[in-house]
């Protein structure tokens, strides 16, 4: 019996792909008086190509960009800076994350997270998003000095929540970090779809995080 819920966050509740895009079309005009010289389409593309969805810190990110496109008057501090303190302004939820939430708390489910990144930077989106009172647990990987897929982040997640690996379920668009990891220490998995992958061998496969109550409920 499921007892638990557990969530990835980045590309499972926030539309990553979508708040980048939001987010970078913003800076651009922000910054606008250091950045003229660059087309605002090469701009916003060489940034989303370099940011490689997230997988790259954001400070490798802008060195290249003022390397390659000679950016004067402002310093990769100074775009670092804009990027950790903006971003939260710009986050995206996927459609139907508050009622998905609502309706799995109303059914008396416990709810943790589980994300790699920056601990402040990754808190702030997701209070922003309205979301953490929803969650008993939430570990980010950088405050927990570990990450996924390893599994002690899991198993600590799963202790924090009093849950056997055999009552929960993790939520997850990663076919690595979140779905086998999950699966290799005992837990039922759901892959949220992300066309970067395919043949994902997830106990179940959602495209619209409004299924999640339905599988659950089964």
């Amino acid at each position: 019996m499921i007892k638990a819920v557990l969530f990835d966050f980045d590309g499972t509740l926030l539309d990553r792909d979508a708040s980048v895009k939001v987010f970078i079309n913003k800076q651009y005009e922000r910054l606008h008086k250091w950045l003229s010289h660059i087309p605002k389409e090469t701009y916003i593309s060489r940034f989303i190509e370099l940011d490689s969805r997230g997988y790259v810190w954001k400070d490798k990110v802008y060195h290249q960009l003022i390397n390659e496109f000679r950016i004067t008057g402002i310093t990769m501090e100074d775009l670092l800076n804009d990027y950790i303190i903006e971003f939260k302004h710009s986050c995206v939820p996927f459609e139907g994350l508050t009622n998905m939430l609502e309706n799995l708390k109303k059914n008396h489910f416990m709810l943790g997270m589980i994300t790699n990144g920056k601990g402040q930077f990754q808190m702030d989106n997701i209070i922003v998003l309205g979301i953490e009172h929803y969650f008993q647990t939430i570990l980010i990987s950088e405050w927990e000095n570990m990450k996924k897929p390893n599994s002690l982040i899991f198993k600590k997640a799963l202790e924090n929540l009093n849950v056997l690996p055999s009552e929960s379920i993790f939520v997850g668009d990663h076919p690595v970090n979140d779905v086998k990891a999950a699966q290799q220490i005992g837990m039922k998995s759901i892959w949220k779809k992300d066309d970067q992958w395919e043949d994902v061998e997830a106990d179940y496969i959602i495209d619209e995080l409004s299924q999640i109550p339905t599988i659950i409920l089964k």
